[in-house]
């Protein structure tokens, strides 16, 4: 018997999902199962967050991979800890350099957009402070799903058969691998069929044994090296050694008695905080209505449009973020938002392919943690032999020697991935993000919202109809969406289409922590998301 495992005519429903020991929620389900065996062989949330972000390079590689960058905010001890994992351009990656290839933008494939992998170091950090086994441990499902080979997934092999599409048309060595190791038999797998990677079983095997030093100073290092000098990039093993993850202190608003927390820049996060602390001056009654979702809409347009002025590395930022997040540049900011959409411009403040996953334990642990490629599979460079599929997060860089996020050697740029966060009074509510490019703080903005203001469960402010502005008075919605809303959103000058799929839409988790400690979780039901727990 043959199906189409992408075709659902009929409406599904998922409800939430409960437990005590702990949980894992994440975009697929052999992944979700990685995190919790981990947990039940005596690891923490910290654990069962590595080895799901391990299990994910292997089983949603169209997403995210062991060359790609990751964040995370953890609840651990009291308090909440921040990791930047996001790696700088290469030292001889310039303006000059690119311009010097034929360029006048980032291009968006092949070696020139590819920046410093942070995830391997990512993961040996959140270990080495917070992890109970060892990262060889940790590891050892994601090594075993990539070795033994496991079936593909329908939404993974949906954006399989895209991204084949996408990289057969490259030409060139550098491109080769990328075919041997994903399509090795000159095609995409197709969803049930079973794939296996022995080059990223080793690769992850030697992250674990040496604490991911094999990936910044050892041989898989020396690998990157000479296939970046045989190949025409310019990443050096010296680029991979002088990388070290950073622990940072999430940043966050007061929202209606709750504190929304994401991370500081290079990160899109504070794009969230500024949408919702312009929102905190008005009260919305319900929310389907064109009133609610209208002023929604304004206010992340005002927020992106500041985003994309200001963020960058923030040894680059004209301004501070306490700046952009002040009650008084959100109060003048809300003033610009009437009846009719807007085209939005940054203020001035006063001068003064990606995956999401949540693991939470019975020890109050919480991890909120985000990982990706930037497009799909990235770059299109896979190392040969290694599974280490490249990020092309350079692409966000800017040529313009001018603009704030300037390409220039040892930059982080701006980057769209971005973990969440709730406390209450201090306490652990739970982790939450939705992934998908420039839609995270728009996810970010509907699922809090959702879940605050309209007390929805955290099942259902994933399931919710979404919204997406693109630029200037666009806006995209999915097709479930209220159409007497989009309608009367129309005649206040949005300009409206309807999608055609739930793809560009991201992909969300939520674990919101009861008062009597028991876990209460939501999954993507866009994807192939699952919630494993105990």
């Amino acid at each position: 018997m043959s199906f189409d495992a992408m075709y659902h005519p009929y409406p599904s429903r998922r409800t939430t999902v409960f437990a005590r020991r702990g949980m894992v929620a994440t975009s697929h389900p052999l992944a979700a199962q990685a995190g919790l065996e981990v947990l039940q062989r005596g690891g923490n949330a910290i654990d069962a967050a590595i080895a799901t972000a391990a299990a994910l390079t292997v089983v949603e590689p169209t997403s995210n991979g062991i060359g790609g960058d990751a964040f995370a905010i953890v609840w651990s001890g009291g308090r909440l800890h921040g990791l930047n994992s996001s790696g700088p351009a290469p030292q001889h990656l310039t303006i000059d350099a690119v311009r010097a290839a034929g360029h006048d933008e980032m291009p968006r494939f092949g070696w020139l957009p590819v920046t410093v992998p942070g995830a391997p170091a990512a993961w040996a950090a959140l270990s080495e402070r917070f992890g109970r086994l060892p990262l060889s441990e940790v590891l050892a499902p994601a090594v075993r799903l990539a070795e033994e080979g496991h079936p593909v997934s329908p939404v993974a092999a949906h954006y399989w058969q895209i991204a084949h599409r996408r990289y057969a048309e490259l030409e060139g060595e550098a491109f080769r691998p990328w075919m041997d190791t994903f399509a090795p038999d000159g095609r995409a797998p197709q969803a049930g069929e079973l794939w296996a990677s022995p080059g990223h079983a080793r690769t992850l095997r030697l992250i674990g044994q040496t604490r991911a030093e094999a990936f910044y100073r050892g041989e898989l290092a020396d690998e990157v090296d000479a296939f970046a000098r045989r190949t025409g990039g310019l990443l050096r093993k010296e680029d991979l050694a002088a990388f070290r993850p950073e622990w940072v202190d999430p940043v966050s608003v007061s929202y209606r008695g709750y504190e929304v927390w994401e991370l500081p820049p290079n990160g899109q996060g504070i794009i969230a905080l500024m949408a919702l602390n312009i929102l905190n001056g008005f009260e919305f009654s319900a929310k389907d209505d064109v009133e609610t979702v209208h002023r929604q809409i304004e206010a992340l347009k005002l927020a992106f449009a500041d985003g994309k002025q200001y963020i960058t590395d923030p040894r680059f930022m004209p301004v501070h973020v306490e700046q952009l997040l002040s009650p008084a540049y959100a109060q003048a900011r809300r003033e610009l938002i009437g009846r009719q959409a807007l085209d939005p411009v940054p203020g001035r403040p006063d001068r003064g392919g990606t995956v999401y996953l949540a693991t939470a334990d019975q020890d109050g642990n919480l991890v909120s943690f985000i990982q990706s490629n930037y497009m799909g599979f990235g770059s299109g460079i896979v190392v040969p032999g290694t599974g280490i599929s490249l990020q092309n997060r350079g692409h966000t860089f800017s040529l313009d020697p001018s603009h704030v996020n300037a390409l220039a050697p040892g930059k982080r740029t701006y980057h769209t991935i971005i973990p969440g966060f709730l406390t209450r009074g201090g306490e652990p509510v739970g982790p939450f993000g939705v992934m998908g490019g420039y839609m995270q703080p728009q996810g970010h903005l509907q699922v809090v919202m959702n879940l605050i203001d309209f007390h929805l469960n955290p099942q259902a402010a994933l399931d919710a109809p979404r919204w997406q502005w693109t630029e200037g008075r666009k806006v995209v919605v999915e097709r479930e969406f209220p159409a007497h809303i989009a309608q009367a959103l129309a005649r206040r000058g949005h300009e409206i289409q309807v999608a055609n799929d739930a793809g560009g839409f991201g992909r969300g988790q939520v674990i919101w922590r009861l008062a009597n400690g028991v876990l209460a979780g939501g999954t993507e039901p866009r994807t192939d998301g699952t919630i494993a727990c105990w």
